[in-house]
């Protein structure tokens, strides 16, 4: 049985998760209380119907302190089976923002009577151990709901054809770094299409933009150089039993060089017999 307990901080996206597995095939279950998971284990292991992909929520609703964290995660090590914890986690500031938008009331905030910020601060302290025992970490602060999405099923849907996912984003430096990026590489050092007035409007996505990015002699042998250090490493990573690795791409804005370096090296990967997830975080932005 594949066994997922998701978790992660309120306003992180954990519906969205549920739902994106559940569209691919788990039987979710949500708002898990620590004492029901053992039970719960019990239900999905037993009888003719045993269920093959589970995925549990358990958050801070379930979790009232550090200890009962700890002791869930004791009695899923008791039960001696195989199971992986994905954690979702954002920003302080957009948990911030999600919760105004919203006009919720965060789970710690005591009716009110709590601040966010404090009620944040004490939610990361009690769910600390399942972040640190967590096989998937995903900061969602930056993307789009769907793209968020997109990610996840990419990490469980057809996860045997490979022992390791692998993200390919795209961003710009200017709006900050993919906090999960594993390797970073940096286009800066590239023509840049953004002063070509006819190219400025156009992205990555659009032929004459590679055509301007690729032209350069500079950038055939930078991503040369770079395809040559994945084609040595990711099977190194794949070794090393590394289950997620996030290759993050970078130029200012990330709209022209960043996309056209990501999109490439996602070819390059998949020629290598890796199924890449090429994501574009800033390609939309207007600023």
């Amino acid at each position: 049985m594949n066994f997922l307990v998701v978790t992660g901080l309120s306003g992180a996206g954990k519906s969205m998760a549920a739902n994106a597995l559940e569209d691919i095939g788990f039987f979710c279950i949500d708002n898990i209380p620590a004492g029901l998971l053992p039970r719960l284990v019990d239900f999905a292991l037993q009888g003719e119907n045993q269920l093959q992909r589970v995925a549990v929520v358990m958050d801070i609703r379930g979790l009232r302190s550090r200890a009962a964290a700890e002791s869930a995660l004791q009695a899923l090590d008791e039960k001696k089976m195989d199971y992986d914890i994905l954690f979702l986690d954002a920003s302080d500031a957009v948990i911030r923002r999600r919760y105004k938008e919203t006009r919720r009331l965060h789970p710690m905030a005591q009716n009110g009577q709590l601040p966010i910020d404090e009620a944040i601060c004490r939610e990361r302290e009690i769910l600390q151990p399942l972040r640190e025992r967590a096989r998937y970490i995903i900061d969602t602060s930056q993307f789009s709901a769907a793209q968020n999405r997109e990610r996840i099923c990419s990490l469980f849907l057809n996860k045997g054809q490979c022992a390791m996912s692998l993200n390919i984003i795209s961003f710009g430096f200017k709006y900050g770094l993919p906090q999960e990026a594993d390797i970073v590489l940096d286009v800066r050092c590239l023509p840049n299409p953004f002063y070509v007035p006819e190219l400025k409007e156009l992205t990555g996505l659009d032929q004459p933009v590679v055509d301007y990015v690729m032209q350069s002699a500079d950038s055939q042998e930078l991503l040369r150089r770079y395809e040559s250090m994945l084609e040595f490493s990711l099977p190194l990573y794949v070794k090393e039993g590394k289950s997620q690795l996030v290759v993050a791409v970078g130029c200012t804005g990330g709209k022209h060089r960043s996309i056209t370096f990501a999109r490439k090296l996602g070819e390059f990967c998949e020629g290598l017999g890796y199924q890449p997830v090429v994501m574009h975080r800033d390609a939309k932005r207007t600023m």
